[in-house]
């Protein structure tokens, strides 16, 4: 098999910068595309000189139908707004969707579900595999600790708009999944079973607390991301094992091998 061929969405954006960065430094996998939006400043720049490396050859484009045309998956960790409408164009394309975006309503959910009925969708609140081993970590303790109350804690930079995180949810989803409880939706404890705690300062990637509180004593597990570039690796892991899947929306639970 041919290296997987990725096309990024948001490339002029830090994460997408980090990606690019992460694409660069991998042997079995090459860029294919990246895309801004239209007027963005940086259109029509070499994608790897924005990133901070060499000219590759590939230029930051805002035509998407062109940069998906050669790409075996797009990588997007854009705006819900924009993961939503991207999804039905890259089934369209007939490719893998990685998508880290968090923060969706239940029409742009819907868009995704839909999307997923003719492509490979792989979408998670957090693309770190350690982020993800904690959730399966999580579903494991709320399995045996049934009695104890969950409190997810976590924190985000001043500029993170969705509270509680895509991963809060995600954490709190393997908890209630466990213990067959309503999924999160609301924040409030007395629907969910799950309490949530978030904050928001300074430039704090990701910290992520998942506390088991029971009768004297308490089980706290926890996940520190300390560079994004631990998300870009995760999604290209997700691209590759995408590849060989059937139509469907997945999570990293599945690129890991815990589903």
């Amino acid at each position: 098999m041919h290296a997987t061929r990725i096309a990024v969405a948001g490339a002029a954006g830090r994460m997408g910068q980090t990606i690019l960065r992460s694409i660069a430094g991998d042997v079995e996998c090459t860029l294919a595309g990246a895309i801004e939006v239209p007027g963005h400043p940086r259109i029509g720049s070499d994608a790897g000189l924005v990133s901070g490396g060499d000219a590759i050859g590939v230029a930051i484009a805002s035509d998407v139908t062109q940069a998906l045309r050669n790409a075996d998956a797009l990588l997007d960790f854009t705006v819900p707004a924009v993961s939503a409408a991207l999804a039905l164009q890259v089934a369209d394309a007939g490719i893998v969707h990685v998508i880290g975006t968090t923060g969706f309503n239940a029409e742009q959910e819907s868009r995704i579900e839909l999307a997923a009925g003719r492509s490979v969708i792989v979408k998670s609140g957090n693309m770190s595999l350690g982020a993800n081993v904690l959730a399966a970590l999580v579903g494991q303790a709320a399995r045996v600790l049934r009695d104890f109350d969950v409190q997810i804690v976590e924190m985000h930079h001043r500029m993170k708009k969705d509270t509680p995180s895509g991963t809060a949810l995600m954490l709190g989803r393997a908890a209630m999944e466990a213990r067959h409880s309503p999924s999160p939706g609301a924040e409030d404890r007395a629907d969910t079973g799950v309490g949530f705690a978030s904050l928001r300062g300074g430039t704090v990637i990701g910290e992520h607390r998942v506390v088991f509180a029971g009768d004297y004593e308490r089980l706290i597990l926890e996940h520190v991301a300390e560079d994004r570039s631990i998300f870009a690796r995760g999604a290209i892991a997700a691209a590759k094992w995408g590849r060989g899947q059937k139509p469907g929306l997945y999570t990293m639970l599945d690129v890991l091998g815990f589903s």
